[in-house]
């Protein structure tokens, strides 16, 4: 009686968890990776327009952060020293949360003065 294929099937049924759970484990990464410079870009976006003394930065650092697939979107600012510090935070749309879901981005830049 020829063993072989049982062997082999053996292996198979413990290898296939582990690739998927690698594989899933890699696209997981690449979204709260992405999550993360979007985050920050939207900082740096409402920074930018908080410093120009531009209306409505804060809309448009929520539009950019929504748009590329944050939930529960939250920006504050402060103003400190002559510096713009914005805060961007949410929450990552990811199917495995182990506690990372959560980031949050900072930008600052000095405060422009008109001379």
């Amino acid at each position: 009686m020829n063993q072989r294929g049982v062997s082999e099937s053996t292996q198979w049924a413990l290898l296939t968890p582990l690739v998927l759970l690698l594989t899933l484990g890699l696209v997981q990464l690449g979204v709260w990776l992405h999550a993360r410079t979007v985050a920050g870009e939207a900082a740096a976006t409402v920074a930018d327009l908080l410093a120009a003394g531009s209306p409505g930065a804060l809309a448009a650092g929520e539009r950019i952060a929504v748009a590329s697939g944050l939930r529960d979107v939250a920006i504050t600012t402060a103003w400190a020293d002559g510096l713009v510090v914005v805060t961007v935070s949410g929450r990552v749309p990811i199917f495995f949360d182990v506690g990372q879901g959560q980031i949050a981005e900072r930008a600052v830049l000095p405060a422009e003065e008109a001379r």
